[in-house]
């Protein structure tokens, strides 16, 4: 029969008990340690991802935004160059043909001879161009004289080559600050050919521009076609 336990075996059951309770609360202070250092590990290396994957997409949209405007940079400076080899060019160019153009003048202002031959033969060229009984020869009106010599002995030649007669007339009608040459309009008034030295020098520039930039500046690089 069991007896009842005196004050030493109760206090030292609870010391028991106390000590039990105090051990279990370590352990689960413990286990609640761990995996709060395992949850706060997590989080961390979680935001610490987010934070990196967040600066790698600003460094990412930087590095793109530095790109372009370099590109952009670039590509301003480079046309600006362009242009202005562009624009060096055609100054060259219109030098170019300035000069013609005062080669030209000095071919109707200088000898007159010389003046006189060119004009005899765009008025012969006309006349056969035109192949019309009469034709109204216009030029400056300084240089009446010279058309009318040049002009009587192309309708000699005419008649020659073709068999046929012509008559003409010379006006004094184009401006004394062209410079020089021949228009001849038909009887009729309904065809007008432009034998003047400047239309034929600007006729020659347009047909000769590509070959005369290919000669200066060498073959377009840009261009993937060819006639």
């Amino acid at each position: 029969m069991s007896r009842p336990l005196n004050d030493e075996e109760v206090l030292s059951e609870m010391n028991k008990m106390v000590a039990f309770i105090k051990q279990e609360a370590l352990e689960k202070a413990r286990e609640i340690k761990v995996k709060a250092d395992e949850e706060f590990a997590i989080e961390k290396a979680k935001l610490v991802k987010q934070e990196q994957q967040a600066i790698d997409a600003q460094y990412e949209k930087k590095r793109k935004g530095a790109e372009v405007a370099q590109k952009i940079a670039q590509s301003t400076l480079t046309n600006k160059s362009r242009l202005k080899l562009l624009h060096r060019r055609e100054e060259h160019l219109q030098d170019l043909f300035n000069t013609a153009r005062q080669e030209i003048t000095n071919v109707s202002s200088g000898s007159t001879g010389q003046y006189e031959q060119y004009l005899e033969g765009m008025i012969l060229q006309g006349f056969l161009i035109l192949m019309e009984p009469s034709v109204t020869l216009h030029g400056r009106k300084k240089d009446h004289d010279v058309i009318t010599k040049a002009a009587e002995s192309a309708q000699k030649n005419y008649k020659e080559i073709s068999g046929r007669d012509i008559t003409f007339e010379v006006q004094g009608t184009l401006p004394d600050d062209i410079a020089g040459g021949i228009k001849l309009v038909s009887g009729n008034g309904r065809i007008t050919l432009d034998n003047t030295l400047d239309e034929r020098l600007r006729l020659l520039e347009d047909r000769m521009l590509p070959e005369i930039r290919k000669d200066l500046f060498g073959p377009n690089e840009n261009r993937k076609f060819y006639t």
